[in-house]
């Protein structure tokens, strides 16, 4: 429901409840109203007969033929007498046929003589009743409408620069040269929510022109010198003169700098805005050939190293992630367990529940090594739909991939 709806129908059940609670009050005044008017009448009659009776010995005749004194419990109504033992101290009764009857003890509460008047002629609000309920009933349906109209116009005027907001801000894109949004509205709630909301937006645009800028200039200015230095080490390499050793050393350095190459392009694709695509459905990668590169690309590195590896996959190991995506996440968890294993281990590579995992003896520091830091390698995942999880037990961590 609408802020609008929601504010026309609060009005209209606010006013249709103050309708009906003073309705109540209104009958129940008039009602009040008339049975101490018929209670006075018996008051005054009742000090006429005391003082009659003081003056003679005796009561007297009534004022008016619709009171009577009784002065046993043997000459009143049937209908009054029945009610009256059940009941010695009540005043006022409904009897049959549309008759009501007033009670006043002349002596004593709930003993004779009484004066019992049979006011069914004398009632004033029994007879409009209906007519005072349809009026009440009308003027509170119209009171109801009136409450309409007004919550409508004063939900037209809440609402409508809300409405306008909202529509600006939809509108509106941090990309683009921002428009400003409080245009046009007051220097009420609304106003000073629409300036805030200028004032984020005018800073989030600096912000990605800011980033932008940097993405570009370091696309130009990293990438270039790697492909400059990629072409230089592939040049030495192709000089038959060049030593052998000097040849592994620039192995390594080559496979360094495609390493660098494709760190640089992939930190540039998480830099930009809306490249990442969770839901998307990719074909499945395998996952051997992957490892085996990178062995190859690091023997000579591998070598120095103080652990062994354990590959524990088949050709049938596969993954549906992007291929550099895996081929990053794999480089930069295995440089990791390199850098940070116990001397003397066994870096450990296995398949586990569709999931690639790599088991690191004693991991000291799981958020730096060689390659990607784990929580580049997390938004490279997350990216592409997949997930990263470590577990530390019994002296090891583990690491592993699910997409």
């Amino acid at each position: 429901m609408t802020l609008h709806r929601r504010w026309m129908l609060a009005l209209a059940l606010f006013t249709l409840v103050v309708t009906a609670l003073f309705g109540l009050f209104a009958m129940a005044f008039v009602y009040t109203v008339e049975d101490r008017f018929l209670d006075r009448l018996l008051i005054q009659e009742a000090s006429a007969q005391q003082a009659h009776r003081q003056q003679h010995g005796r009561w007297g005749r009534t004022g008016a033929d619709f009171i009577v004194l009784h002065e046993s419990a043997a000459t009143l109504p049937a209908e009054v007498a029945e009610v009256l033992s059940r009941e010695p101290n009540r005043l006022e009764m409904a009897g049959m046929n549309g008759r009501h009857y007033h009670l006043l003890p002349l002596e004593q509460p709930g003993r004779a003589p009484w004066l019992v008047a049979e006011v069914s002629q004398q009632l004033i609000v029994r007879p409009i009743r209906t007519e005072l309920l349809t009026w009440l009933a009308g003027w509170g349906l119209a009171m109801v409408a009136l409450a309409l109209v007004l919550g409508w116009v004063l939900a037209r005027r809440v609402t409508a620069p809300l409405e306008t907001l909202a529509g600006r801000v939809a509108a509106a894109s941090p990309g683009q040269h921002p428009v400003s949004v409080a245009q046009g509205l007051g220097k009420d709630e609304v106003g000073e929510v629409a300036r805030a909301f200028d004032a984020l937006l005018a800073r989030t645009h600096d912000f990605i022109v800011r980033e932008q800028a940097f993405t570009r200039d370091a696309s130009h200015e990293l990438r270039t010198p790697l492909a400059v230095l990629l072409l230089g080490i592939e040049r030495l390499q192709a000089d038959p003169a060049m030593a052998p050793s000097l040849q592994t050393a620039l192995a390594t350095l080559h496979a360094s700098t495609l390493w660098m190459q494709q760190t640089v392009s992939t930190l540039l694709v998480l830099a930009r805005e809306g490249e990442s695509n969770p839901g998307k459905t990719h074909e499945p990668v395998a996952v051997l050939p992957l490892l085996e590169q990178w062995v190859l690309a690091h023997a000579d590195w591998l070598d120095r190293q103080a652990l062994s590896l354990d590959v524990q996959l088949d050709r049938q190991a596969r993954l549906r992630l992007p291929t550099p995506v895996l081929q990053l996440a794999l480089a930069s968890l295995l440089g990791n367990a390199f850098v940070h294993g116990r001397a003397g281990g066994q870096v450990r590579v296995d398949f586990d529940d569709q999931a690639l995992c790599i088991t690191n003896p004693d991991a000291e520091s799981p958020q730096a090594g060689h390659g990607f830091g784990l929580a580049i390698v997390q938004r490279l995942l997350d990216a592409a739909g997949g997930r990263l999880e470590l577990i530390q037990h019994g002296g090891t961590t583990r690491a592993r991939v699910l997409a």
